[in-house]
């Protein structure tokens, strides 16, 4: 073999490593580039004129001395972009514009390879990968996000951001978020201290004209007594003060200047989110359906002595038995009183007895996440006031799944659910009629994504959006009502799909009648035999 044939070879050996580190290092999301790029057409077309939105992934943050929590990319960002790595911020314009000699309609910074880095914590795509794998046409590494004469924000009549008034700890492995982001407020005057709800009376001003100028001020009046910033503010108290709505508006022209606009991306996001296209639905189900099988394999699995911990182990170990990537969120697992506490973690109570264990948990698959919840009896069998309190959720959650449909209002779940869960705790003999109590303390539904509270407004159902129905009665300890209700707390969530045909239960596959699941629980389990050995 000639050199000249050996020095081929080893170039295209080289390629193809190369490449294939970048294909090592993507994440494969399920979605593809094409439909991050049709998302960032969708907002830029929600865009003002002349305008640029500045997306900022979430900073790393420390668990522990050179320990890091494990990443997860800002939820917005990564919708956008179908980018994980950290160091990052996404530039959508509302129209064309040169960059670098070259009209584009985007920008992506991203970290670069490094092969120390890269031997430490994983492969990055870097500025080519980036192209290749995420369909971007124009991609610089970070550090040349505050470079001179590449992007002017002064040129633009609006700058679209979300507040960044977290702080990011400083790290080596922040550093170069640190840059950018202090970059970016430098030159776009960003506040040291944003008040989103002083931003508001700002926008009710701005919009207003002399019919409603009155009506404005009435609200700045009622948010005055509660926030510092509004108390404090010169400009609103003289809004406030003013003895006729010419005065009024004469007051507009002291707002600030409003070319930073840190309010309005949050809504656009939310439209964009709220309904899910068909390949975000296709993630969701699969995430939902995991967790449902970990409902199934737990009720198969339980017994009396069995802890919180190994409950959620049982959960977590079959999430990753079918490859989901982490959790939606932090699992719950509450045997008896410790199912009171809604949003219980700790999950360290040891030997069960013969009550009630409530688990609410959510596969995350692919950077979507579930949120179901089962309450079972320890023992395989409910009793009698356990089944009754279980039966009457049962119910609440029916006729709330029931008005999942479009254009039912989402505050309507609630109320239905609620109204259901006071008539049946009077005839239980749990409460008066009438009275008012804390054993069903938080909403019925809630929308579900990337988030597990996702984005997503609280008006008419659409179809396409994904929420959860579920409604709960918890009787802590020392209620004030006869004490074999003490200790019962109850959920059942599930994850449902607003279609053109009726909701769609996402979740149905883990049983949720009382009987259904005491026969689930009488079935064998496949953990059933497993021995280890004593500590």
């Amino acid at each position: 073999m000639s050199k000249k044939s050996l020095l081929s070879i080893v170039i295209l050996l080289s390629v193809f490593l190369i490449h294939s580190n970048i294909a090592q290092s993507h994440f494969e999301d399920g979605l593809g580039g094409e439909f991050h790029k049709k998302r960032r057409k969708a907002l830029r077309e929600m865009m003002p004129p002349n305008s640029m939105a500045v997306i900022f992934t979430s900073p790393v943050k420390n668990r522990s001395n050179d320990v890091d929590f494990i990443f997860h990319p800002n939820t917005d960002f990564f919708y956008l972009t179908g980018f994980r790595e950290p160091n990052a911020v996404l530039l959508v314009f509302s129209e064309k514009r040169s960059i670098n000699n070259k009209m584009v309609e985007e920008l992506i910074f991203v970290q670069n390879r490094d092969e120390l880095a890269e031997m430490w914590n994983g492969k990055r795509l870097g500025v080519e990968g980036v192209k290749e794998q995420l369909d971007f046409e124009e991609v610089f590494l970070n550090s040349r996000f505050g470079e001179d004469g590449l992007v002017d924000f002064a040129e633009f009549d609006k700058i679209l951001t979300f507040n960044l008034t977290q702080d990011i700890e400083e790290s080596k492995t922040n550093k170069e978020m640190l840059d950018m982001v202090t970059h970016f407020k430098a030159a776009t005057g960003f506040p040291e201290v944003y008040s989103e709800v002083k931003d508001q009376m700002y926008e009710l001003i701005r919009t207003t004209d002399i019919a409603n100028a009155a009506n404005v001020a009435q609200i700045i009046g009622r948010y005055r007594p509660y926030y510092t910033e509004i108390e404090e503010d010169k400009l609103l108290n003289a809004f406030l003060d003013a003895d006729s709505p010419e005065k009024r508006l004469a007051l507009k022209a002291d707002i600030p200047d409003e070319r930073l606009d840190i309010s309005n991306l949050t809504k656009m996001m939310t439209v964009l989110r709220e309904v899910k296209m068909e390949e975000e639905i296709e993630l969701l189900k699969k995430a939902v359906k995991i967790s449902a099988i970990g409902q199934v394999e737990v009720m198969k699995a339980m017994k009396p002595g069995m802890s919180e911990r190994e409950i959620q182990g049982i959960h977590e170990f079959i999430y990753k038995r079918y490859g989901a990537e982490g959790l939606g969120y932090p699992s719950i697992v509450g045997g008896g009183n410790n199912g009171c506490i809604l949003h219980y973690i700790e999950n360290d109570k040891q030997n069960l007895s013969e009550r009630l264990v409530l688990m609410d948990l959510g596969a995350e698959w692919r950077g979507y996440t579930a949120d179901v919840t089962r309450t079972i009896p320890v023992s395989g069998k409910f009793t009698q006031e356990e089944k009754a309190i279980y039966d009457l959720v049962f119910k609440a959650q029916e006729a709330g799944i029931s008005l999942c449909l479009p254009g039912t209002e989402f505050s309507d779940i609630g109320k239905e659910a609620q109204r259901i869960i006071n008539e049946g705790l009077v005839e239980l003999g749990i409460i008066k009629r009438g009275q008012r109590h804390k054993y069903f303390p938080h909403g019925t539904s809630h929308h579900l994504g990337l988030d597990v509270h996702d984005r997503g407004s609280y008006g008419a159902l659409k179809v396409g959006m994904v929420l959860t129905v579920e409604p709960g009665i918890y009787i802590p300890e020392g209620s004030d009502c006869d004490p074999k209700w003490w200790g019962i707390a109850v959920r059942i969530e599930d994850d449902i799909l607003v279609t053109a045909n009726g909701p769609e239960n996402l979740s149905e596959f883990a049983p949720r009648k009382s009987e259904e699941i005491e026969k689930m629980m009488a079935q064998p389990s496949v953990l059933e035999n497993w021995v280890l050995p004593e500590l």
